[in-house]
This record gives C-alpha cells, sequence and structure tokens, in this order.
C-alpha cells in the first residue's frame, strides 16, 4: 500500500521484512527500534506505546511505533512472553560512513521457545526445550551448574569451563 514513490528506506524495510514475515521486526533507525504496518498495529498495544504513522498526509499513512534502543530488551521480553517472534534488524555498518542508505541486517532471531538472555528468562520457572523430528518427540534436561559440569565434561569429552564466554580460545559450540 506504498506510493510509488516510497522512500529507499521503507523499500529496505519491506525487504528485511519479507524475509521473516512470521517475525515482529525491529527494525533500527538511529537511536530507536521502529516498527511499521501490522507489526506496529499488533505491537503497539503490547508494548503500551503510542502508535503513529509516516507521511500523515499520504493516501496510505504508514503505522509506525517505536522503542529506545537502549531499553529494548523489556520491550522484547513483554512480546516474547506473549508468544511472538522477534527479529532484530540492526545497521551493520558506520552511518558516518555510509554513502546512502545505511546497510541493515537481522542479526538476530528471539523466538519463546529459545531464549538464552537472562534478561528474558523468568530465573523461578524451569524453561524446557522440545525436539522434534517425525514422528518422534525428544525432550531433555540440560543444567550447567557448577555440580553438572564433570557430568557433561564426560558427555563432551572435554572440560567445561565456569565462564566460557570469558575464557579466551574456549570452544563454546
Amino acid at each position: 500500500m506504498l506510493s510509488s514513490q516510497s522512500t529507499p528506506m521503507m523499500k529496505q524495510y519491506l525487504a528485511i521484512k519479507s524475509e521473516h514475515p512470521d517475525a515482529l521486526l525491529f527494525y533500527r533507525m538511529g537511536d530507536f527500534y521502529e516498527m511499521f504496518f501490522e507489526d506496529a498495529e499488533v505491537a503497539s498495544p503490547i508494548l503500551e506505546i503510542a502508535l503513529t504513522s509516516r507521511n500523515k498526509n499520504d493516501e496510505f499513512p504508514v503505522p509506525m511505533c517505536g522503542v529506545p534502543y537502549r531499553a529494548a530488551q523489556g520491550y522484547i521480553a513483554r512480546l516474547i512472553d506473549q508468544g511472538f517472534k522477534v527479529a532484530i534488524c540492526d545497521q551493520t555498518e558506520d552511518a558516518s560512513l555510509a554513502k546512502g542508505l545505511v546497510r541493515r541486517e537481522v542479526v538476530r532471531v528471539i523466538t519463546p521457545g529459545m531464549i538464552v538472555e537472562d534478561a528474558l528468562l523468568d530465573e523461578k520457572t524451569h524453561n524446557f526445550i522440545l525436539a522434534r523430528k517425525d514422528p518422534q518427540f525428544h525432550t531433555g534436561h540440560l543444567s550447567a551448574g557448577p555440580g553438572y559440569r564433570a557430568v557433561l565434561s564426560r558427555y563432551l569429552d572435554r572440560d567445561i569451563p565456569d565462564d566460557p564466554i570469558r575464557k579466551p580460545g574456549c570452544d563454546s559450540g
């Protein structure tokens, strides 16, 4: 429903959104993640943020809403809690060095079924993973607390460091 004079930024947004039609797209624009069209209409009441529009005087104004990128984690948590998938689209080049439109890419897709950020997890509840390979279902229990390191090390045939993220040369995959 865009006019033929749609901007390069909106064309970029629509191209990226077409690659992730089942996710709410957080599209980075400066200090904000913006959502447009149906994503904005769905997210704004859940996030309790204003729904506004781009090009209000056009025949088809574009619904939009946005959240500050520094506060995005809390907003993402609310959407995930409601069962939504969120695609994070970041600027992948320095805006001050870009010639023309800043390059953007989806750098992460967050789903309710695969959350790894502490800020998005409820520390008082269990989080389960289910793997399905037709016609079977598989479940598992994984706990990487201190008491389980020796057991995991035997299965993985290597040592599990206390802090794999901060130890140089540690293969965490």
